[in-house]
């Protein structure tokens, strides 16, 4: 038979980790003891140092996703000239990361930095928490997927094909009400596959052994030894699902895109603002491609401990502050939010420069002010399937 012990030492972090081993009659000092030491053994100068450098990391997200997001969704309210499908995609972006600094960050911030690995804020608390903390990051990851999605459309294909896509406004593809169900959909999905993480979620207490005083209170996931394979299968559809499936996606959506701008020529004379409109489009492209690329350095390091820490746990005891590690990885997957804000939130000249006027206009209720340019370029404006377009033929950056 089975010790019921040894198939729960792959559970012992953070999310998915631990149960009470006093209801299990086995000797657990001896299979757990390398990462309880950790667990309790937290003055050690490493791991003073993980816990400042999480801390700052985490301050960091809660005020660049707090303040970009929120001043990005109130611009997005108050300005009419920011409502266009692709700020609709942006947004939902926006919304999921607020989360992440509103939800997660605080809360990981007192469990880990303030208390050293103790909750205090009940069970209840703690199966909310994890379930609004996976709802958001999932969100984030398939809001991604869906503006990659939304440029290979715009920018790759038009009713007129390649010379269309170059020389005249975006003839977007996805209506404003098919955007509105992408949305809805991606919010119905992530809460449904978060659903586990809040079942199983629970405050666990851990008395002390090995001669150290005291006892830890976790905020944990509980999946025992019967439901290993269960767990396993879950969070390899989670790899897939919420890792590998967009990478995938965003990679194709992206290289399809590279392929129109880069490697075809266009038909037709390459006038001065054809070529100006080119250079306009790679500049997004690379973005873009910026974008992706933190996400998979982001994303990679939490992966990877998640694949080892459940399927070869063994190589783990071995390894000296692996709670500490995972922590820490954990927390470059949550700084990918940041990411997200400073490229498309700040970096977006039109975007930044309307979250700039709402908060120099944040005490007035009234229409954000248009700038010049955009006084003399309103009367030749038009909209488009929900996209706003100047009367010139440059198109909106995504």
């Amino acid at each position: 038979m089975e010790d019921p012990c040894f198939e729960l030492t792959g559970f012992i972090h953070s999310n998915s980790t631990v149960r009470n081993l006093s209801d299990w009659n086995c000797d657990y000092s001896n299979i757990l003891g390398g990462f309880w030491d950790e667990a309790l053994e937290t003055g050690d100068r490493a791991h003073l140092a993980v816990r400042a450098v999480i801390g700052v990391a985490l301050a960091a997200i809660m005020l660049v996703c707090g303040v970009g997001n929120g001043m990005f969704v109130c611009a997005l309210a108050r300005c009419k000239q920011l409502r266009s499908l692709t700020n609709l995609l942006i947004a939902n972006l926006a919304v999921s990361d607020l989360l992440v600094a509103l939800v997660c960050c605080p809360f990981e911030m007192h469990y880990y930095v303030v208390r050293e690995l103790s909750w205090s804020f009940g069970p209840v608390m703690c199966s909310a928490v994890t379930y609004l903390r996976s709802v958001s990051l999932y969100v984030s990851t398939d809001a991604l997927l869906a503006i990659a999605v939304d440029s290979y459309k715009v920018m790759a294909f038009s009713p007129c094909h390649r010379y269309l896509v170059i020389v005249h406004p975006l003839r977007p593809k996805m209506s404003l009400q098919r955007a509105w169900c992408v949305l809805a959909t991606t919010w119905i999905l992530s809460l449904l596959v978060a659903l586990p993480s809040a079942y199983f979620s629970t405050q666990t207490v851990f008395d002390s052994f090995h001669d150290s005083p005291g006892h830890k209170t976790y905020c944990v996931q509980i999946w025992t030894a019967d439901k290993a394979t269960l767990y396993k299968s879950y969070f390899l559809f989670l790899f897939v699902v919420q890792f590998l499936l967009p990478v995938l996606g965003m990679s194709g959506c992206y290289a399809c895109i590279c392929q129109e701008l880069w490697f075809k020529r266009l038909p037709g004379v390459q006038t001065d603002q054809v070529q100006a409109q080119l250079k306009a489009r790679r500049k997004t492209v690379m973005l873009l491609l910026g974008i992706l690329v933190t996400f998979i350095i982001c994303w990679v390091p939490y992966y990877c401990y998640s694949l080892i820490r459940d399927f070869f746990p063994g190589l783990l005891l071995r390894v000296t502050h692996s709670v500490s590690v995972y922590y820490l990885v954990e927390c470059i997957a949550m700084s990918n939010s940041i990411m997200n804000t400073v490229f498309f939130v700040l970096a977006k000249h039109k975007t930044g420069r309307y979250v700039r006027m709402t908060l120099l206009h944040r005490c007035h209720l009234k229409p954000c002010p248009h700038t010049s340019e955009q006084a003399s370029a309103e009367p030749n404006s038009h909209k488009k399937q929900g996209h706003v377009f100047s009367g010139t033929t440059r198109p909106e950056a995504v």
